[in-house]
């Protein structure tokens, strides 16, 4: 198998089609479904699911995609290091973050990148907890922002903490000395997300033993928001996401304090690509140098 065979099928894994992998590559269809076909030949077992709704990895495939990964990611690496040598700054990064940093903080530090490093391209991916933390696993993603629920997994440096409040309709009745305890909370009804976005919220719920009615469970932070400030209840949410906010709820400091932390993790630390390196510590500083209190 080539290289370009391995490119081939990381296209296919990623569009989950043939047809949407040939317009990436600039191949037609039947050219992509020959090339896989050939693989699929030379390995002795099938690396895709075929069907009307697209394609999906065998177990085969998914085994063996991580290592594919590793081997686009060494070639990209090589490229990058080359560029390096003769003085120039070129190569490709991709970036792993989940909604709130996409939304919050993404913006201004990939204009600060841009107007450093013109030459670097970055992709940006964005997703869940869950989709960040698989991504780097696979090699899908360079970078990955992740809070402080994933340490156990990975090697975080940390950017950035920030608090925990609590966002309640604009008819609530205003607690003592205006903030807000696990008492308050204890027995109301909550907005939650899925595990996958709400880790912080499950881990204060938790550790506060505070018992509580779920009756919205939606899947993002505007929805999260939208539905507290439709009366259907309250919710914990960290700071970044409250800095815009003009909907109509109000928003508490929570005592005892309890943080968010969000870091940046690599996939190899040891090993990194020269963009990829750049891109880390621009990332860094830049969030070392952000004011982003309320």
């Amino acid at each position: 198998m080539t290289l370009f065979s391995y490119e081939i099928f990381d296209a296919v894994a990623r569009q989950g089609s043939f047809n949407k992998a040939a317009q990436q590559l600039h191949l037609t269809p039947s050219a992509i479904s020959h090339a896989i076909a050939v693989m699929e030949e030379e390995l002795g077992f099938a690396l895709f699911n075929r069907g009307k709704n697209g394609v999906s990895m065998t177990s085969y495939g998914a085994s063996l995609y991580p290592s594919i990964r590793d081997v686009l990611n060494s070639d990209e690496a090589l490229k990058q290091s080359i560029a390096r040598l003769n003085g120039l700054e070129k190569g490709k990064v991709k970036l792993g973050v989940f909604n709130s940093v996409c939304a919050s903080l993404l913006p201004g530090l990939l204009k600060s990148f841009a107007a450093h490093y013109p030459q670097i391209e970055i992709e940006v991916y964005q997703g869940t907890y869950d989709d960040v933390k698989e991504w780097l696993r696979t090699g899908q993603v360079d970078i990955a922002f992740l809070s402080s629920t994933c340490r156990e997994e990975f090697s975080l440096t940390e950017l950035f903490r920030e608090p925990l409040l609590c966002i309640v309709p604009q008819d609530w009745p205003e607690p003592q000395d205006g903030v807000m305890t696990p008492a308050l909370m204890n027995g109301q009804s909550f907005v939650v997300q899925c595990d996958a976005t709400d880790a912080e919220m499950r881990q204060f719920l938790k550790k506060y033993k505070i018992g509580t009615e779920r009756r919205c469970h939606v899947i993002d932070d505007q929805s999260n928001i939208a539905m507290v400030e439709a009366g259907l209840g309250i919710s914990i949410m960290p700071q970044m996401l409250l800095r815009d906010c003009k909907a109509a709820v109000k928003v508490y400091p929570i005592e005892p304090e309890e943080y968010r932390v969000v870091g940046l993790a690599v996939q190899r630390p040891a090993s990194m690509a020269p963009a990829v390196e750049q891109m880390f510590h621009h990332i860094v500083e830049y969030c070392h140098e952000l004011d982003l209190t309320l």
